[in-house]
């Protein structure tokens, strides 16, 4: 699997990314999530994994042609925002070889691949609902 930097909203020691995929798909590169209350919340199937990112990370869909939006709704693959301003990111652990040798990941950290027309869909409704406004 290709994948193509979109962005990241890095601070020091914290580096939550966002690529595009060769497969129509998202790499979200986040925090893992450990045994505590978010994880808890959550009911994941065997061969996917969450991961917490800071919301505005997907500010850089636009690199890839999607509006820049506040995603608001929690549908999969958003499974939970949090008051801290993060949000939960569930799909497909990632275990291709070449995807992983293409990303720099710490080891609290993971990724999980998103299918694009998922993340397109909760565009779509976060932008009617600003429209009915």
């Amino acid at each position: 699997m290709k994948l193509r930097f979109l962005g990241t909203n890095s601070t020091s020691g914290d580096c939550p990314t966002l690529y595009a995929t060769d497969r129509d798909s998202y790499i979200v590169q986040g925090w893992q999530l450990f045994a505590n209350e978010l994880l808890m919340q959550l009911d994941i199937p065997e061969g996917e994994t969450a991961v917490e990112v800071p919301t505005d990370l997907f500010e850089h869909l636009k690199e890839d042609g999607l509006p820049a939006l506040d995603i608001k709704g929690s549908r999969a693959p958003i499974m939970i925002f949090t008051p801290q301003g993060t949000c939960v990111v569930q799909g497909r652990a990632v275990t291709d070889p070449e995807a992983l040798s293409q990303m720099s990941i710490p080891h609290y950290e993971t990724c999980v691949e998103v299918p694009k027309p998922a993340i397109t869909a909760l565009l779509e409704e976060t932008r009617a609902a600003d429209l009915q406004r």
